[in-house]
């Protein structure tokens, strides 16, 4: 079996030894390297190419979400988590936006937080549909107005870029459903829905499933009946 490769950036020295002690202890994760501030990222995962790097959004020099975008726009990037206080957090969701594979709280159980990255490795998103909903509704209650409007307007442009399956498939995604879930719903084959999840993703030049989950929830295509009438 080979080992997960991680990088731990952190700017507390605490924070990173505890990461590190909780995770070292897993047979299947590997800590190759460890980050007081984000200058030091792109170096490091140079050197050290992780699969995985569980990254703090904030940080004195160079914080977690520059860091992010700069990984992100790399050929070969590492999956970033975000490790955050905060459940609802305008940084959090631009690290999302900016191609975060999702996002951990720091008093998550040891446990949960080891799932995560095994998780997001495989290629899975760390994002609840519950935590989906809180951070779009953060989001909409910071972005009123003509900016929400253009916001919507740019989402429902690209989305019209997929054709009558994949935006069914993308629609499904942004409910936090798994390809499972999906493959039940609309009645095709497991294999099928990764082909459309892998074609939405080429079709509109984003990096994984959160940023389709996103986009869907930006063009208002998984509001509920609920939703419309509360004017959410």
């Amino acid at each position: 079996m080979t080992a997960i490769k991680v990088l731990l950036v952190d700017d507390d020295p605490l924070v990173r030894t505890g990461l590190s002690f909780m995770m070292g202890g897993s047979p299947d994760i590997e800590i190759v390297g460890e980050a007081a501030d984000g200058t030091e990222v792109e170096a490091l995962v140079e050197r050290t190419r992780p699969d995985v790097v569980l990254m703090d959004i904030r940080m004195p020099a160079m914080d977690g979400l520059t860091a992010t975008e700069r990984l992100r726009g790399r050929e070969g990037a590492p999956q970033v988590v975000v490790l955050t206080t905060f459940h609802a957090d305008e940084q959090v969701l631009r690290a999302l936006r900016a191609g975060a594979a999702g996002f951990v709280l720091k008093d998550t159980p040891p446990a949960e937080i080891v799932a995560a990255v095994r998780k997001v490795a495989a290629g899975d998103p760390v994002l609840s549909p519950t935590v989906t909903r809180q951070l779009m509704a953060h989001a909409a209650g910071h972005t009123a107005g003509s900016a929400a409007d253009t916001r919507r307007a740019r989402a429902r442009d690209r989305i019209a870029q997929l054709n009558d399956r994949e935006r069914e498939v993308a629609v499904a995604v942004g409910h936090g459903r798994s390809n499972a879930e999906i493959a039940a719903s609309l009645f095709m084959s497991v294999a099928t829905v990764k082909t459309h999840v892998s074609r939405i993703l080429a079709k509109l030049d984003l990096n994984n499933r959160v940023q389709i989950a996103l986009l869907a929830h930006d063009a208002g295509l998984t509001e509920t009946e609920e939703d419309r009438r509360s004017g959410h």
